[in-house]
Formats: C-alpha cells, structure tokens, sequence
C-alpha cells in the first residue's frame, strides 16, 4: 500500500493473475472503472511474485486471503511496533505525500499513483506543509 498508493481492498483482492512485468492491475476498482494499473517498483514485484510461488497459490486465488478488519489490525499492530499510531490510508497517504516531496508532478501522483479523477481530491492525501519542511524546499530550489 505504501509504494503503490493502494488502498486495502485493492490489495486483499489481488490475485497472480493480476502481476504484470511492471505494474499490478486492479480488478474492479473503487473507481467504477472495469480495471486499473498499479505502477510499483520492480523489488515490490519480485518480492510478491517470489510470495505467491512459495505459498504456491493459485493463479486465481487471492494473494491475501484475510478480511479487511485482520488486514486494518496488521498494519495497527506494525505502527505499534514503531511507536506510531497507523491506519490503513496512511500508508496510500505516505505513498503520494513522498512522491510529491520527491519532485513528482502532481499530474503523476493525482492521476497514476492514487488514481483519482479530480485535481483537487489529492490535496486531502499531501497534507500541510510545515515551516521546516517549507525553508528546507526554498533553499534546495533557490540555494
């Protein structure tokens, strides 16, 4: 979820069939839309390709097989475990914030990494910029 702008039903409905070269494609998406392409860095591929062959699961069957409340407590107990108190969204939430603070055009964070139609609908995942962050930009911009 964190380096694909995933949001959890995304991901407990994955299935082998599902894992291309370079991207994950999403079989009904939140969107409405008949499918989806999910960019996300060739380790991630391999390290779920390299999954799905040593727990042998089938081409069809889902990767994850857990509900949403077990997949919610995962990630709530892994935020635990670094002190932090960590929801599901945060992880699609960090994956578009370290885009855009990467340099990433928010075209490309908006429209391929979380997938939404509206501009205006990213701003709720980037969050506020504060002073630090701020200073630290204009000078790498103008220093």
């Amino acid at each position: 979820m964190a380096r694909g702008g995933m949001r959890v039903g995304e991901v407990l409905k994955l299935a082998p069939a599902d894992i291309q070269e370079r991207s994950l494609t999403i079989q009904s998406p939140k969107s409405g839309r008949v499918g989806e392409t999910v960019y996300v860095p060739r380790k991630i591929l391999v390290m779920l390709t390299g999954y799905v062959k040593s727990k042998d699961i089938g081409i069809s069957d889902r990767i994850f097989p857990i509900s949403y409340v077990a997949a919610w407590s995962m990630v709530k107990k892994a935020g635990q475990l670094v002190d932090i108190e960590l929801r599901p969204d945060d992880l699609r939430r960090h994956a578009a914030s370290y885009a855009s603070r990467s340099g990433t055009p928010l075209e490309i964070v908006s429209k391929v990494i979380l997938r939404l139609a509206d501009l205006s609908t990213t701003q709720r995942y980037l969050g506020k910029v504060n002073d630090s962050e701020a200073i630290r930009w204009i000078e790498t911009l103008y220093g």
